[in-house]
């Protein structure tokens, strides 16, 4: 069975109450429920973590590896712009994965711009608002099919 991890960074625990006009009134409970329903209709496992620590989204990447995860989507957060260790972790277990931001980053600060994971992953979906974890996990489906 195809193992997708979906992983949330830090304040997306927020989603639904943290700036609705710019995040929307979904929570993520609701998002990863969608998830999982697609998910379960596709017949291939799905696990979802977030978590607004650095180290424990390292060993949760870590631990996929060793659990013959097939894809990662991750909405890093803030992290994106920042975290070498999160890439790091990406090189070192050589899941393919997609970034996914609810937001335009490219439409925010100018320091969003600037990301340290999308240069090494399979593909990135910004600005589709929740959809865009729906249509990463399309995407993850047909390229895990492929592989």
């Amino acid at each position: 069975m195809t193992k997708v991890l979906v992983l949330n960074g830090p304040n997306l625990n927020l989603l639904g109450t943290r700036e609705p006009g710019r995040y929307g009134t979904e929570s993520l409970q609701t998002i990863v429920q969608r998830l999982m329903d697609k998910a379960k209709a596709a017949a291939i496992g799905l696990e979802a973590f977030q978590s607004n620590a650095e180290h424990e989204l390292i060993e949760r990447i870590h631990r996929a590896a060793q659990q013959g995860v097939a894809y990662i989507i991750i909405n890093p957060g803030a992290l994106t712009h920042t975290s070498i260790a999160l890439r790091d972790a990406l090189l070192g277990v050589e899941i393919p994965f997609i970034e996914v931001h609810i937001t335009n980053v490219y439409a925010r600060e100018s320091f969003r711009r600037h990301s340290y994971l999308s240069d090494i992953a399979a593909g990135v979906i910004s600005g589709l608002g929740p959809l865009g974890y729906e249509l990463a996990l399309y995407a993850a489906l047909r390229n895990a099919k492929r592989s």
